[in-house]
C-alpha cells in the first residue's frame, strides 16, 4: 500500500485545507499514540465523545462479546434485539418519566432530524426557533436551526420558518408563539465557546413553551453523560425537555445517536403513516451494548463528580495574565485569549510537546479543554503546566 499519509491526502474526502494529521495508532484511557511511538494527553475525547476514556476495558469486553453473537440483522424496530432493549431501558431508569422512551440513530445530527420531526408531528406546526451561535449538526435541517451564517450560506435554500433567539436573553422569549413547534437549544452551548445560561432563563424558557404550546427540545449531543458534572446538562437547571437529544459519547465510543420523548408520543410515529420515522443502522447492536458498558462505568465510578473536580482544578491551576476568561462547567470548558493567532499558536505549541488540544469554528478566540472524564490530577496537573508555558511564549 502506499504510504499512509499521501493516501490520506488522496483518498480521503478532506474537511479543511489544514487538517491536523496525526497518524494516531493506539489510544488508551486518556492517551494517544502516534505512528512514531510519540505520546499526547487528550483533552479533546473525539470532542466529548470518550467520556469513559479510551477503550474502557467494560466497553471493549462488551463489544467483544457481542461480536461473537450477531451484528446487524434487520433494520430498526422490526425485531426484538436484546442490545437496544438493555440500553434503552437503562436510559430511561435514568431519565425522567416524560422522557421514558428512546429513538436509536446513528449520530447526533440525525437524532435532531428526528426529534423535529416529532416536535412538528406532535403539534401540527411549523415553526423553529433556535439560538444564535448554536451548532446542531450539518444535515440540511440540523443546519437549519444553526445559527452560525457561515456554515450555511453555500447551502440554501434550508428549511423555512425558522427564526433565531438570543442565548440567555430573556427578551427574545417573545420570538416563541403559537406557531412554533419547537424551540432548540444546547443547555451549554458548544461551538460557540462555552456558554453556560441563567439557570432563571432556561426556566422562563420552559414556562414559555408551556405558556404557547411548542415543545422545548435540549440537544445535549455534547453536554450529556457526564461532560457538565451532571449525568445530563439539565439537571443544573431541573428544566426537563419535552425531547432529549442525545449524541457523542452515547455509544461509549462507537458511532450512535438517539432521541427520547415520552412513549405517547413517540408513538405518532408508528401510523399515518407508518414508518414515520426509519433508519437501517440505528441502534446497531455494537454501539448499543458499548453505550450500556459507558453508562454503567460513567455511573460506578462517578464520572460526573470527578468531571467537576477536575474542571474546578483546571480554572484553579490556568490562572494567567494571558487568558481573557475560562469559563464552562465541569469538563466542557472554554480558554478565552485576544486573538485567533494566539489561540493557534497555544494549540500548535501544546501539540508539540505532547498535548493535545482543539478550538471552536465559532469562537476561534478561544480553544476548549474537554478530556475523557477519567482524567486524573496528576493528567490535569501535567496539562496546566504544558499550556501555562505556551501562554508564557505569546507575544
Amino acid at each position: 500500500m502506499e504510504d499512509i499519509r499521501s493516501a490520506f491526502n488522496a483518498h480521503l474526502a478532506q474537511t479543511s485545507p489544514y487538517p491536523m494529521g496525526l497518524d494516531i495508532v493506539e489510544a488508551e484511557g486518556c492517551w494517544l499514540t502516534d505512528r512514531s511511538g510519540k505520546r499526547y494527553l487528550d483533552l479533546v475525547a473525539g470532542l466529548a465523545v470518550n467520556n469513559t476514556g479510551h477503550r474502557h476495558p467494560r466497553v471493549i469486553a462488551a463489544i467483544k462479546e457481542q461480536c461473537d453473537r450477531y451484528l446487524h440483522v434487520i433494520p430498526y424496530g422490526e425485531f426484538v434485539q436484546e442490545p437496544q432493549v438493555r440500553f434503552a431501558a437503562r436510559l430511561a431508569s435514568v431519565l425522567p418519566p416524560a422522557l421514558d422512551n428512546v429513538y436509536f440513530v446513528n449520530s447526533g445530527t440525525e437524532a435532531i432530524e428526528g426529534a423535529l420531526k416529532l416536535a412538528k408531528r406532535c403539534t401540527g406546526r411549523t415553526g423553529l426557533v433556535a439560538c444564535h451561535k448554536s451548532y446542531h449538526g450539518s444535515t440540511h435541517g440540523s443546519l437549519s436551526i444553526t445559527g452560525n451564517e457561515h456554515k450555511k450560506y453555500r447551502n440554501r435554500p434550508l428549511l423555512p420558518d425558522v427564526g433565531f433567539m438570543r442565548f440567555n436573553e430573556p427578551t427574545d422569549l417573545a420570538l416563541i408563539t403559537s406557531n412554533t413547534a419547537a424551540v432548540v437549544v444546547e443547555p451549554v452551548q458548544g461551538d460557540a465557546g462555552v456558554r453556560v445560561p441563567d439557570m432563571e432563563w432556561l426556566k422562563a424558557l420552559r414556562q414559555r413553551c408551556d405558556a404557547v404550546g411548542a415543545f422545548l427540545l435540549f440537544d445535549e449531543v455534547q453536554t450529556g453523560f457526564g461532560r457538565t458534572g451532571k449525568v445530563f446538562a439539565w439537571e443544573h437547571s431541573g428544566v426537563v425537555p419535552d425531547i432529549l437529544v442525545l449524541g457523542k459519547a452515547l455509544g461509549g465510543g462507537v458511532p450512535m445517536g438517539a432521541f427520547c420523548a415520552s412513549r405517547e408520543r413517540m408513538a405518532l410515529f408508528t401510523h399515518d403513516p407508518v414508518l414515520g420515522h426509519i433508519t437501517t443502522f440505528g441502534g446497531h447492536p455494537l454501539p448499543c451494548v458499548a453505550g450500556l458498558a459507558a453508562l454503567e462505568v460513567l455511573l460506578d465510578n462517578d464520572l460526573a463528580g470527578n468531571a467537576q473536580r477536575m474542571g474546578a482544578l483546571f480554572k484553579q491551576e490556568l490562572k494567567h495574565p494571558a487568558i481573557v476568561e475560562l469559563r464552562g462547567e465541569g469538563l466542557m470548558l472554554a480558554v478565552e485569549l485576544r486573538s485567533p493567532e494566539q489561540v493557534q499558536q497555544v494549540v500548535h505549541g501544546c501539540l508539540a510537546e505532547g498535548v493535545l488540544g482543539f478550538w471552536f469554528l465559532s469562537c476561534p478566540e478561544a480553544f476548549r479543554i474537554a478530556p475523557p472524564l477519567t482524567i486524573s490530577e496528576t493528567e490535569v496537573k501535567q496539562a496546566c503546566t504544558v499550556i501555562k508555558q505556551q501562554l508564557d511564549r505569546l507575544s
